[in-house]
């Protein structure tokens, strides 16, 4: 059936010569975004280099890795005196030990000259490089003057008091950032911390903004009979820019066909973007729609949408280019433009979607706090059996990535002394955008996991690592906490890795195997060419030979142990928690020898005798095995393409 003759009145056309089918064919909020973002997707977004300064609020378009350890060196966390620890074991407020001075004060970036000998001490600063042979620092005031050159303190110091170690921040070949990633002042001030300038990000895209309409006059102006100013080329400006894009506001186009399509085919010559308000309705004043069809295929999509406010919405693509026509009154062209065009906005910056600022989550650990100030502590968030689950921050006041990985903070009441494990706490998030991961790994972690989850990440997937040890993830996993727990941990009853400490609930994935050593420096004739025994041997018998050893509980630890018996040499009780802080202590000559892996001692150019293969595996909780992130993994782990990528890197897939 024909259609019946139209009235013709003011600036008449031919309807003949468009298909009006696609006008005001009023489609769902679901159809029309999807038909838009059909027309409009694939394409990766353009990239460019831009410095740090000029990066704030960017998408990363590539996977940022560490150039080197954070802090590079063990470093001071207070004002005090560098001490080896042993010495002060029985010091207290009544019995003082006396230490002498050895004349030296370290500030940042001075390096240190004098070895830390037993009975001596060194005045440091906080950030100032540990010197050779102290293990711990003692606050100043913990101590007074005690004549020439001499101090007395007054209680005793644990090893790796008030020490960072190197590389327990960031460590060097860690992936700092994903592709994606947002660039925020946290961001910035952990990239900057690695000594990175510059960094590839998804260019803004740029958008064009026209108001059309007779009626329309610009803020400032005056107003004559029957005008109106014109709000939307504002409000709409700002919220191109508030999501990604870099708006250009080109003004107010009257109702005039052949001045309209000028004006926007100049704006759409040099943008990525076109957004105008009004001249979406049917009436015969409204031009916009008319001009899109002459400017690129495939043109309009969707020309009206069942939405409550803005159902005049009229979406449309011009040879791979968005154009979008708001409707006129402000408020339906604010409810169209955040709810249809902000997530084709973001996603053409790089960007994620928006998301609601302030969370509910479950606290699994208990968090002390100190009674007088009110506290507020980072948290990273992840996906329970339960809800959202809240991980503490764990790495220290000093560290970059305390601040830079959380997802927001929670806020622990002045009067309270802590935070119970198992609190439901209210959690601010640091942007409005955080997505809940859909991959949680809680443990042990190594270099090695960025190479197995980089594909993930690839193919859209948010993998949250926490490192927060084997012990640690096990007893995550044993709560429904994550997806998998990084184990290496050897029993000695058994003599074999990881499958002794798995409780029910939760299987065994292996993962790949790490060669631990012997770690010195190059040219060092007490080690080079000897095996592991003979190796230890000369250090126990050189009295000047300091080690560097590993916390309690790290698997390294055990190796260590094994092979020490019951000596104890000097160094013993320094214990860094990363194989990278090992390798720093002897690149760096506060150590002369440790044990780690091979891939840091390669990274670290320094000598490495083989003792055993270490076996990193995974705690898989059984009950989420089906989880198509999961899935995911398990197959990213088997891949060639991975076991290819941890050969190269030193490790020998399982």
């Amino acid at each position: 059936m024909s259609n019946p003759p139209q009235p013709k009145g003011r600036d008449s056309i031919d309807r003949d010569s468009i298909d009006q089918d696609q006008f005001l064919t009023v489609l769902s909020r679901e159809d029309a975004l999807a038909r838009f973002e059909a027309a409009l997707f694939p394409q990766a977004p353009p990239s460019e280099m831009r410095s740090l300064a000029d990066a704030l609020g960017c998408a990363l378009v590539q996977d940022v890795v560490a150039p080197i350890d954070v802090p590079p060196f063990d470093r001071a966390n207070v004002d005090g005196l560098a001490v080896r620890s042993a010495d002060l074991a029985s010091a207290s407020e009544t019995a003082p030990v006396r230490l002498t001075l050895t004349g030296e004060a370290i500030a940042c970036g001075v390096v240190p000259l004098k070895p830390v000998l037993s009975g001596t001490a060194t005045s440091i600063a906080t950030g100032g490089p540990m010197p050779r042979g102290a293990d711990a620092v003692v606050m100043v005031e913990h101590s007074q003057p005690a004549g020439h050159r001499a101090i007395e303190v007054r209680r005793a110091a644990s090893p790796g008091q008030y020490v960072s170690y190197a590389g327990s921040d960031i460590a060097r070949g860690e992936a700092l950032l994903r592709a994606g990633a947002v660039i925020g002042s946290r961001e910035i001030g952990m990239l900057a911390a690695c000594g990175i300038a510059e960094i590839p990000v998804a260019r803004r895209p740029r958008v064009a903004v026209l108001s059309t309409g007779d009626e329309l006059v610009q803020p400032g102006q005056p107003l004559r009979p029957a005008e109106i100013y014109d709000t939307n080329g504002t409000i709409v400006t700002a919220a191109i820019t508030e999501n990604g894009g870099e708006a250009r506001f080109l003004g107010a186009i009257p109702d005039d066909e052949p001045q309209l399509e000028s004006a926007m085919r100049e704006a759409l010559a040099d943008n990525d973007m076109l957004v105008l308000s009004g001249g979406t309705s049917k009436g015969a004043g409204d031009v916009s729609h008319r001009v899109i069809a002459r400017l690129g295929s495939p043109g309009i999509v969707a020309h009206g949408v069942a939405l409550k406010p803005g159902k005049p919405l009229c979406l449309a693509v011009c040879d791979g280019k968005p154009v979008i026509i708001l409707p006129g009154f402000p408020t339906s062209a604010m409810f169209t433009f955040h709810d249809m065009i902000v997530p084709v906005l973001r996603r053409m910056a790089g960007l994620p979607p928006r998301s609601d600022a302030k969370v509910t989550a479950k606290i699994p650990v208990r968090i002390a706090s100190e009674p007088g100030r009110a506290e507020f502590v980072m948290v990273s968030l992840v996906e329970g059996d339960a809800g959202l689950i809240a991980y503490p921050s764990g790495k220290g006041s000093g560290a970059i990535t305390s601040f830079a990985q959380a997802d927001g903070f929670l806020r622990i009441d002045t009067l309270a002394d802590q935070m119970p494990a198992g609190t439901e706490a209210e959690v601010t998030l640091f942007t409005p955008h955080v997505r809940v991961p859909d991959l949680v790994i809680v443990g042990s972690h190594c270099t090695g996991l960025d190479l197995v989850t980089a594909p993930l990440a690839r193919a859209g997937l948010v993998v949250r690592s926490i490192a927060i040890g084997s012990l640690g993830g096990l007893a995550a996993a044993k709560r429904g906490e994550c997806d998998f727990a990084p184990i290496h941990l050897f029993d000695e009853k058994t003599a074999t890795y990881n499958a002794p400490y798995l409780a029910d609930g939760l299987e065994l994935v292996p993962g790949w195997r790490r060669m631990q050593g012997i770690v010195f420096r190059k040219g060092d004739k007490r080690f080079e060419g000897m095996s592991v025994q003979d190796a230890v041997r000369a250090a126990l018998a050189d009295p000047a030979c300091i080690m560097v050893n590993r916390n309690q509980g790290a698997g390294t630890r055990i190796l260590i142990d094994r092979l020490l018996g019951e000596a104890r040499p000097d160094g013993y009780w320094n214990q860094p928690r990363s194989h990278n802080a090992v390798a720093a202590a002897v690149a760096q000559h506060r150590a002369d020898w440790g044990m780690t892996i091979a891939p840091v001692a390669d990274a670290a150019n320094l000598g490495f005798i083989p003792l055993a293969e270490e076996h990193y595996d995974f705690a898989l909780v059984t009950a989420r095995k089906q989880r198509a992130a999961v899935r995911a993994f398990l197959d990213a782990l088997a891949s060639p393409e991975s076991r290819a990528a941890l050969t190269q890197a030193g490790f020998r897939p399982a």
